[in-house]
Parts: C-alpha cells; sequence; structure tokens
C-alpha cells in the first residue's frame, strides 16, 4: 500500500512540474515571440532542457560520480528556485494583466469641432479652415439642401473606442503587455535567486541567543555553545564552505561546538576532504556531532568513525558530563529503519535530573521525547528555517517549531536555520547561521 501511495504521489509531483513548466513556456515564449523566430525556438529547447537538468539535479547524488554531479547540479538546482520565483511572478503577473491591456494610450492630438458648441457633438479632429473665397469671383447663391440624416448608431461590433482612447485590446497592446509581464518576471526572479544565492556562497552569519534555564548553576552562567547545523556538502558546497563555517565559529571563540546533523550529502571517499578542515575547530571543551537524516542516505557509520579521526566527538545515543550540565546526544530519526535510531533512554535514562541537560537532536519533531526525559534544552536543526519563502510555511506542517527558540512544558527547543543549503544553493527569506547559545544561570 505504502509503494502504491509513493507512486501516485511522484506522478502528482511530476504532472505540477510539467504542467508548470508548459505554462512558462507559453507565457515567456508562445506569447511573446513570433512563430519560427530564434526566442521561440530556443525557449522551446530550454523548456525541455532546464526540466531533464533539474530530474538529475536531484536523482544525481545516487547515481553520478561527485566529479559528473557538480555539472547537472549547478544548473539544476539553480534553475528549481529561478522556477519557484519566475512561477510566483508570472502569477502575479496574470492579476495586473488586464488592467495593463486596458492603460488609455493618446492618440493623435484632438480638439472641439463646431458640433462641440452645440452640447450635442464630441470631440472632433482639427482640420484648417477654408480660405476665404477671392474678390473676383462672386459667390454663388446658396441653393437649399435636403438636411442630412442623422447617422444610424453603431452597432455592438462597431463601437469606436472613446476619443483619445486607443482599442484596450489590440494585437499590438497584448504583445507589449505580455513582453513587459515576461520581462518584469524574469528579472524580479533573476534579483531573488542571485541575493539568495550570495547569501549562501557568502557563508552563514553569526546570531546570538541567550537561554536562561532554571537549573544551571552559577559558575555556568555565561557558557557559549556554538550551534551549527545542516552544512550539506556536496557537489555545490564544498572545502571552501566548511572553511568558512571553521573560520566563524573560532572567531566567536566559544567554549563548546556542536554539530548537529546533515553535516553531507555523499559519501566519504567522496567528501571527506571537503570536510577535513572541521579538525581546525577549536573550543574549550571541544566539538561534538551528531547524525542528521542525510547522513543515513550515504552512509552515516562511516561518517562516524571519519568526524572522530578529525578529533569531533560522536554522540550516537550517549551523554557526557560537562562542567555545571550534561550534555547528550541522540542518532537521527532516519536511522530507525537500519536498526540505529534514537534511543533517548540510552542517552538520559539513568541520570541525575538535579542537573542540567542539554540535548542535541537533529530533527525538532523529538521534543516531545525531550519533555518526558526532563530535557532543560534541546539543540535542532533540519528545517532550513524553509530556506526558500514560501517554505517555512510548509516547513511548519511537519515540525514544531521551525526556527528560533519556544518552550514545552519545562524544555526548550532553539532550532537553528542551519550553515548550508540543501538543492538549491539559495536561500530567501531564511539566511543561514550559527548561533551562539548563551547559557544564563538565575543563581548569577
Amino acid at each position: 500500500m505504502g509503494v502504491i501511495i509513493g507512486v501516485l504521489l511522484l506522478l502528482v509531483v511530476l504532472t505540477v512540474f510539467g504542467l508548470t513548466h508548459w505554462y512558462l513556456w507559453r507565457r515567456l515564449v508562445r506569447d511573446v515571440a513570433a512563430p519560427g523566430g530564434l526566442w521561440r525556438r530556443a525557449g522551446t529547447v530550454l523548456a525541455v532542457l532546464l526540466p531533464l537538468l533539474a530530474l538529475g539535479a536531484v536523482l544525481g547524488g545516487r547515481a553520478l560520480p561527485l566529479a559528473a554531479e557538480r555539472w547537472v547540479a549547478w544548473p539544476g538546482f539553480l534553475w528549481l528556485a529561478v522556477l519557484l520565483y519566475l512561477t510566483l511572478a508570472l502569477l502575479v503577473g496574470e492579476a495586473v494583466r488586464p488592467l495593463l491591456n486596458r492603460v488609455p494610450s493618446p492618440r493623435r492630438r484632438m480638439r472641439p469641432g463646431p458640433a462641440a458648441t452645440g452640447g450635442s457633438g464630441g470631440a472632433r479632429e482639427y482640420t484648417e479652415p477654408a480660405a476665404p473665397a477671392t474678390p473676383t469671383e462672386p459667390a454663388a447663391p446658396a441653393t437649399p439642401t435636403e438636411p442630412a440624416a442623422p447617422a444610424a448608431p453603431a452597432g455592438p461590433t462597431e463601437a469606436a473606442p472613446a476619443a483619445g482612447f486607443a482599442a484596450p485590446r489590440s494585437p499590438e497592446r497584448r504583445l507589449f503587455v505580455a513582453r513587459a509581464v515576461a520581462i518584469g518576471a524574469g528579472g524580479a526572479a533573476a534579483a531573488v535567486v542571485g541575493n539568495g544565492m550570495y547569501g549562501v556562497l557568502r557563508g552563514p552569519k553569526v546570531k546570538q541567543v541567550t537561554v536562561p534555564l532554571a537549573k544551571l548553576p552559577a559558575r555556568a552562567h555565561g557558557y557559549r555553545i556554538a550551534v551549527v547545523s545542516d552544512i550539506h556538502l556536496g557537489p555545490i558546497l564544498g572545502r571552501a564552505h566548511t572553511q568558512r563555517i571553521v573560520d566563524t565559529i573560532n572567531a566567536a571563540r566559544p567554549d563548546l561546538v556542536t554539530i548537529v546533523g546533515d553535516l553531507v550529502d555523499g559519501t566519504v571517499p567522496e567528501l571527506g576532504p571537503a570536510a577535513e578542515p572541521l579538525a581546525r575547530l577549536r573550543a574549550r571543551d571541544g566539538s561534538f556531532f551528531v547524525t542528521g537524516n542525510h547522513e543515513y542516505f550515504s552512509g552515516a557509520a562511516p561518517w562516524v568513525d571519519f568526524v572522530r579521526s578529525l578529533g569531533v566527538h560522536p554522540l550516537r545515543n550517549e551523554r557526557v558530563e560537562l562542567a555545571g550540565f550534561d550534555l547528550a546526544g541522540v542518532n537521527d530519526l532516519a536511522g530507525t529503519s537500519e536498526g540505529d535510531g534514537p534511543d533517548f533512554e540510552k542517552a538520559l535514562g539513568d541520570r541525575d535530573r538535579t542537573r542540567t541537560s542539554v540535548l542535541l537532536s537533529h530533527q525538532p519533531v523529538t521534543i516531545h521525547d525531550a519533555v518526558r526525559h526532563g530535557v532543560d534544552l534541546q539543540l535542532s536543526g533540519h528545517t532550513h528555517g524553509g530556506q526558500l519563502w514560501p517554505g517555512n510555511y510548509l516547513a511548519a506542517l511537519a515540525n514544531p517549531t521551525v526556527a528560533g527558540l519556544e518552550r514545552y512544558g519545562d524544555t526548550q527547543l532553539y532550532v537553528t536555520r542551519g550553515a548550508g543549503a540543501w538543492g538549491p544553493p539559495v536561500r530567501v527569506g531564511a539566511p543561514s547561521d550559527i548561533t551562539i547559545v548563551t547559557l544564563a544561570s538565575p543563581h548569577a
């Protein structure tokens, strides 16, 4: 049954994906370019090639070596981000298109004709007065003429536009509006995606959060924990990205470093060199790591061994006692199918509950287990803060907290937006961060 539901869901996603590209082709190619023209041909080719690149980027990690995957990942994933904001911009354009089609455009200059003085005529085109007759030729006597019959009113299909206004839906106007909307939507999408990509490639910024903990002793007041998650080393973000993160953390001079899952999207042979700068992390009480769901896509056990070789301590359903509090970590929920899931009882069951406890757990949904085990503070990632607006609304459907600090009973949950990006190297409305969590004691 689960397989059937999965297949049906895949078909729905592919159908929506295809219809979206057809809509873009219609608005950006068919409506703005003449048949047989260069843009018409090029746009049609791109309408087929770009979705194939996007699908290749999503599926390539499981079928291509990393060196080949990079050639597909950059254009494919970037197109997914452009696709989102280009579609949203064009949908906004649909709302304003009818108004733009009816914007008045000036015709030739108009002046009132003689009929206007009688109160029954409208504006007429200005004409020069006739030249006066010469005195050598007497004017012919006027002859009575039959009065002209009034013109029949125009029918609905012959109605002329109001004076001074062009026809509201002429082909020229429709073409102009279609091109204006297409250019505006393309420019808006490029600006949004370009700015979001710069934010990711520049590296995360430091965010400061103070968390008061009722049981924290005075000697631990002001203790600073660097929280970094969702680095997502892979075909796009590599060693330079890791080095930026290490430099940022070391400059903040934390007492403890925590890496809360989703470090990589690939195998140790492929991405081990990209993760090596983690060996240069510096903190008084060391660095600790728990798995995220993406570690299990490529083999969690080899990565646990590798980060240990870098001097980063994995917490696999384990706990260590630090001065002033206990630090615990659980495996990610994705390991459950492999018999390697979270074990809260093993990590927390026999601890002294009079001591403050801080739990590392990749996914925020484990907060309810943390509450049952008397955890004071859970540190999580996973959501990326939504990464691409309006993705934050979708992330909220699956996570109790998308980003920031919230309280659940006597337990507080802090969710970082993460230091990298999955898929498109773009963030919109959810800037990447490395959070310095400062613990505060009421006894200080």
